[in-house]
Formats: C-alpha cells, structure tokens, sequence
C-alpha cells in the first residue's frame, strides 16, 4: 500500500474528518491516478484511506476514516446503499431525487440523480473513475433499476487529469431487436407540477433539482401575497415560471377561479426558453400570461429601469459565477449589479428569491453582497427567508462547502 505523508501540523483538517487533502499539505508519496492510498501524519500516525489524484490541487480525498476498513467491491456497495436509505428519510416531493451528492456521502466526487426510472451518474474525480464499473453495478443492484447515463462532462474532470465521458453505461442497448433505445427525453413530477429534461443535453444531470424546495417556496409567496408581475431571470427551463403561475392559480383560483398576472423569463438559451414555454403548457398554463425573452439579463434590467416597469417578484437564479474563492472578487461584482438592478425594479412589499450557487462565495459573503447592493440602490428590504438546496443535496457537519447553493427572500420594505 502506498503513503502519503504529509507536513508537520497538516494533519489538523483530517482530525476534524474534513474529506481533501491538497497538494501543499504533502510531505511525500504518491500513487497513480485513482489508486487507494494510506494518509499518515509527519510522525507516522494513521489518518485515512484516500484516492490519490496526480493533476488535482485536491490531491487526495477521503473514501475512510477507518484504519481497519478495506477500500474494495464491498465498501462501494455499502457505501451507495446507505445514500439511498438515507433518502428515504428526507421528505422530496418529487421523482426526480438525488441519491448520491459527493463528499456528503462518503462518495467524493460522485453524483447521481435518479429521474423516474432512470439514474444519471457524474464521476468527477481520478477515485470514482477508478471504481465506476463497480459504483454502476452498485446503484442499479440498490435501487432495482436498469439504467444508468453517464454524464462525467462537466470541467471538473479536466483538473483530475480526465476526459470527458458520456453515454450509457447501463441498459443502453434495447430490450429486443427491432426495439428504440431507451429515451434521453425523461419526464418527471415535482410537487403538483410536471416538468420535463434531456438527460444527454440538459444542464448538469439533465435538471435542477437542488432548487425544489425554493421553487415550492416561491408558489407559496405568489399565492399569498398575490404577486400580478413576476420577472425570472436566468430562467433555464422555467421551473420558478411554473411556480410562479401555480401560485397565482391557486390565489384565483380561491378568488375568482383564473390566473390574474403575468411571468416574464429571461435566458440566454433559446432551446431552454423552448422548454420552459413547453413546461407552462404541460401544466396547463394560458400562455397569453407568459412572456419569454432570449436576452442578456444585466442589460434587459437597465432597460426595464428606464422603460419604468416594476415586478411584484423577481427571481435570481444565475449560473455559477465564482467556482473557486479565487474567483470571489470579481463574482462578487457581478452580484452586486444584478441585485442592486432587480431592488430597484421591486414594487415597495416586493419580494426577491436571489441564489448564488458558487462555492468560492459563503453565505455570509452573498449576504453582505446583497445589503451592498441595496445600500447601492437606495432600497432597504426585509431577510424573510435563507434557502439553501433541497434536503436530497445535503451539507454535513464535516463538510461546510457542502452548502453550494445559498438563497435569500428579501421584501423590499415600502
């Protein structure tokens, strides 16, 4: 069995059963890509079993704790059996669920989401590429499932020195000859919504399902406080459209039985403004209340200031814009504009959902971001609400950076 040896005081991190060990914390050792490594402090003492990656900065990550535990077949198995019990026990209203999510599961990077009768597997790192053939026969063997898509594309894998791989690794080919494969185009259910995704084309697995609980949240606010004028913004495949039109149903519907307002989304993709036009439809929504703009959403914000339109609601979903605390600075500008632009296009008792779902800014630091963007803005506003990712995507008392996602309710006070 190969060592890693690390310096002298590094090994503090491993005590506290934090999962990374980075490259500046090694004295010596190594292995090759993926290969199980024995992690010891500078005087010799046992500190765990890890997956050493050659490229990574990350250059080692934690499969156990356990000086007696063997990395094998077995523990892989265990391992992803004890991810899906344990989702059992969360309350996720919909079929669509994540069963493995990372280093909060024991599993450094692997990701699995599960879509009906269909999982969807990212390996991300030099130890779960080693071990895929075991994890998939695992994930199919606990859940009773047939099929498994690969979708290990995302940018990560090119820091752990790996290509990019796509495609079925289980149950691709057709039942019987003269049959069609089985489809990349998935439907699910999410809370009394239907919603619709590719996992070969879709963003990350094929969907977010980390925003479900917020999207429920956000219905909850339209149907309660009666929102007319919704702006989503980043909107991808409308999944806070939806919920915007479910709760303005459910407010007519105990008023005078129709939706009274309207939803404007806004992205930069066309084929996921397509979709998400497909999904207000799909649950029965007048199209006649939505709008869809395939726009930048800095720029259509300063127009809407100066047309002097103003929403009830404003949604803030953007893509990651700091992937690293390296990045936090100029990230932290970036959010700055977009929230000081949406506060000042709030009506006074307006409401905001505004999310960062990168790593490299706290929620401490989106929290201060987004006063400064009031304070920029002349506008003050209540924190009803933190929000963070559905119970399915959980961050663990050893593993803070679990918590990627980071939402704020804010009411712009009148």
């Amino acid at each position: 069995m190969k060592i890693l040896r690390l310096r002298p005081g590094k090994e503090r991190s491993l005590l506290r059963r934090h999962p990374w060990i980075f490259e500046s914390a090694i004295a010596k050792g190594g292995g090759d890509s993926g290969e199980t490594v024995r992690v010891e402090s500078h005087e010799g003492q046992f500190l765990a079993w890890a997956a050493y990656s050659p490229s990574s900065r990350i250059r080692a990550r934690v499969w156990s704790f356990d000086e007696a535990q063997r990395i094998d077949a077995p523990f892989f198995i265990a391992a992803c059996a004890r991810s899906i019990i344990a989702r059992a026990r969360f309350d996720v209203q919909s079929d669509g669920v994540r069963l493995v999510h990372g280093e909060s599961d024991g599993l450094p990077g692997l990701i699995v989401d599960r879509y009906g009768d269909t999982l969807v597997a990212q390996f991300t790192s030099a130890g779960t590429e080693r071990w895929k053939d075991v994890i998939a026969d695992a994930l199919l063997r606990e859940t009773g499932l047939t099929k498994l898509y690969e979708r290990s594309d995302a940018s990560v894998r090119a820091l752990e020195g790996l290509e990019p791989a796509t495609g079925w690794l289980r149950g691709g080919e057709p039942a019987q000859a003269g049959d069609a494969p089985p489809p990349l185009e998935l439907s699910i259910h999410e809370h009394q919504w239907r919603l619709t995704l590719n996992i070969a084309e879709g963003h990350k697995t094929g969907f977010y399902l980390d925003q479900r609980d917020s999207r429920k949240r956000f219905a909850d606010y339209a149907q309660r406080l009666g929102f007319k004028h919704v702006l989503n913004c980043f909107c991808y495949t409308g999944g806070f459209s939806v919920a915007a039109l479910a709760g303005m149903r459910a407010a007519g519907a105990a008023a005078h039985g129709q939706v009274d307002g309207h939803v404007t989304s806004i992205d930069s993709s066309g084929p996921a403004l397509e979709r998400a036009r497909a999904h207000l439809a799909l649950n029965g929504f007048d199209l006649n209340r939505a709008s869809f703009m395939d726009a930048d959403v800095n720029a259509s914000l300063r127009q809407f200031l100066k047309e002097g339109q103003r929403f009830d609601a404003i949604v803030l979903d953007p893509p990651k814009f700091a992937p690293t605390a390296a990045h936090a600075d100029r990230a932290a500008r970036a959010y700055k504009d977009i929230n000081r632009l949406a506060l000042q296009l709030l009506t006074p008792g307006g409401v905001l959902f505004t999310f960062s779902c990168s790593g490299g800014i706290s929620a401490d630091l989106f929290h201060k971001i987004v006063a400064s963007a009031g304070a920029d803005a002349g506008v003050d506003g209540y924190i009803l609400e933190r929000l963070g990712g559905a119970p399915d995507h959980p961050m663990t008392l050893e593993f803070p950076e679990g918590e990627y996602l980071k939402g704020l309710v804010v009411m712009r006070k009148g």
